[in-house]
């Protein structure tokens, strides 16, 4: 597809994004609260009857014209790995706060191009806060434009991330604020991208749809969301997992990357 009618894809399916992921929110909040349907998912994942409407909906909305589909909750087609656009969509990121009535979930969809995300959208219904990012246009939060907190200091910085993290900076000698648990890892590492958070830490295992949409919203905010070795995230592999990541505000990265390498996890 030659560029000006690429752009005007983007921008086509950026208010198509905006518009199907607040819809969606809209739908999983007449399951909220209630008693939804729900089973286990492998060894430690739980889904629920409102993860399968929303995807449903999410997949009619956004699928076609030529788009490769990769989420949580549909069985995995490999033919997204030979399309150069493929949408990545987390109907419901943070099921367990979903399902125990807390406010920290989200439905998350990004568009990634060659393994990139170009086009991100968060919804938090219980807040009604839309996150919206395109690529090399920003990211913002109900239309204002958003960014990570500044600065390099490590000290009391506010941070969120599992708990063996905290004991990993602890050993450190870092002093940091701990943060309460956010259930959804797309919502921490959105939080970094608003200035919530100084940093946001995943401990590993987390998934595509677990990040797409974030990745965009952080770099486009300003800030900085790596693996362990500084690299960016390539989306759409074979195997769409990821390992330990770090994300901040672009002073802020590179002391804490630094001082995590010197601190195998224990």
């Amino acid at each position: 597809m030659p560029g000006d009618e690429l752009a005007f894809a983007y921008a086509r399916d950026r208010d198509l994004l905006a518009a199907a992921v607040r819809e969606a929110g809209t739908l999983a909040l007449t399951f909220f609260k209630g008693s939804p349907k729900q089973w286990a998912k492998g060894m430690s994942s739980v889904v629920c009857e409102a993860d399968i409407a929303v995807d449903d909906f999410l997949r009619q909305r956004l699928a076609g014209n030529g788009y490769g589909w990769l989420s949580e909750e549909t069985e995995d087609d490999p033919a997204r790995l030979a399309v150069e656009a493929v949408w990545i969509v987390d109907p419901i990121d943070g099921t367990r706060s979903y399902l125990a009535g807390r406010a920290d979930w989200v439905v998350s969809a990004a568009l990634a191009v060659q393994g990139r995300p170009v086009l991100g959208a968060l919804y938090a219904p219980v807040s009604d806060e839309l996150f919206l990012a395109t690529a090399g246009g920003g990211a913002t939060c109900n239309a204002t434009p958003i960014a990570p907190n500044g600065g390099v200091g490590l000290d009391g910085a506010k941070i969120g991330a599992p708990k063996r993290v905290f004991e990993q900076l602890a050993r450190a000698n870092l002093n940091v604020n701990a943060m309460p648990r956010i259930g959804s890892l797309a919502l921490r590492l959105a939080r970094v991208a608003d200035g919530g958070l100084d940093a946001a830490i995943a401990g590993g295992a987390s998934h595509d749809w677990d990040l797409a949409a974030a990745d965009l919203l952080v770099h486009e905010a300003g800030g900085m969301l790596t693996d362990l070795e500084g690299a960016r995230l390539i989306y759409n592999r074979a195997v769409p997992v990821h390992g330990a990541l770090i994300a901040a505000g672009r002073e802020r990265h590179a002391p804490l990357l630094a001082r995590l390498r010197e601190q195998p996890a224990g």
